[in-house]
């Protein structure tokens, strides 16, 4: 098979069955270029020369960081020798949807800049895997706990916007209840379930909506109690995203303070695997959740009462 055709029809199978927005579709849509302009033996120089740009641009262009113009992609098309008119359509259909600005852009104003990938990623994800240390998962948390969570980490910001930034996080949570929504397998350390953040009353609401979650068929919760000892302090908390699109690798989301780190590379996201699978191995049983919470929330409801 030739590269024209292998990436023809890797094209129309996305547009055939687009699965998450913009986000994904510019990673596929580089992945795409990419492979085309190795396929020709063009370096990077070379590709950003044809588009007017740098060999940085086409890079972030190549890693989906950054949309495309049309008139870039036609050129580029262009050089790497694709010239049949339906195949070149579908490349520039593929750019144009992937310029759309996905829903989470109405709340630009209080969203971290690194912030809109992940929430593009889990639109398309088909497996989230997570391991939170110090909150519940933001996908699984309610809405009053969300807030105080919001608060501890911007305490300086106004009402409006806490509420703009808990809106944000509620919003997120429907991909765990639309159709063919991803599998969420989520590894919650005990620290952040002992942790009354938000008081007794909003820890008692957090502590239902988490048995309300081992109840969905696409949901894993699992604790990773105080006793397995150091192995919980071997990372902060860690997002790890998988695709059914073949050309979608898996990715690990990495946030900090002020920042974030998502890692593509291989050997990179398979280290993160295998403390991922060990973290798993190592909890408590995802049959004993339910027990578990039970225990926590009898005592937030005496607390609360």
């Amino acid at each position: 098979m030739s590269a024209e055709q292998g990436t023809d029809s890797s094209v129309r199978r996305i547009l055939d069955h687009p699965r998450g927005g913009p986000t994904i579709l510019r990673i596929v849509l580089g992945t795409q270029l990419r492979r085309l302009r190795e396929g020709c033996g063009i370096t990077r120089e070379q590709a950003g020369d044809a588009i007017r740009g740098s060999h940085a641009k086409i890079s972030r262009l190549e890693l989906g960081r950054v949309g495309c113009k049309e008139r870039d992609v036609a050129d580029l098309l262009s050089l790497y020798g694709i010239t049949n008119a339906q195949e070149r359509e579908e490349y520039l259909v593929l750019a144009r949807h992937a310029n759309t600005p996905g829903w989470w852009q109405k709340y630009s104003d209080v969203m971290s800049p690194w912030f809109d990938r992940l929430i593009g990623l889990e639109e398309a994800a088909s497996v989230i895997r997570m391991y939170e240390v110090q909150f519940v998962p933001g996908l699984l948390q309610t809405e009053d706990y969300a807030r105080a969570v919001m608060r501890l980490g911007h305490p300086r910001a106004s009402t409006e916007e806490i509420d703009r930034r808990v809106e944000l996080r509620q919003d997120r949570q429907d991909i765990l209840t639309r159709p063919h929504s991803p599998k969420l397998w989520a590894v919650v350390d005990e620290a952040a379930l002992q942790r009354p953040l938000g008081g007794a009353s909003v820890m008692r609401e957090q502590i239902k909506r988490l048995l309300w979650a081992t109840e969905q068929p696409n949901i894993t919760v699992q604790i990773a109690p105080f006793a397995i000892g150091g192995l919980a302090a071997a990372g902060g908390p860690v997002t790890i995203l998988r695709f059914q699109e073949p050309d979608l690798p898996d990715i690990v989301y990495l946030e900090q303070l002020t920042s974030s780190l998502y890692l593509e590379k291989r050997e990179e996201v398979e280290n993160y695997m295998v403390v991922m699978d060990r973290l798993c191995a190592t909890a408590e049983p995802p049959s004993m959740t339910v027990e578990f919470l039970e225990r926590l929330l009898s005592r937030f409801e005496r607390q609360s009462s």
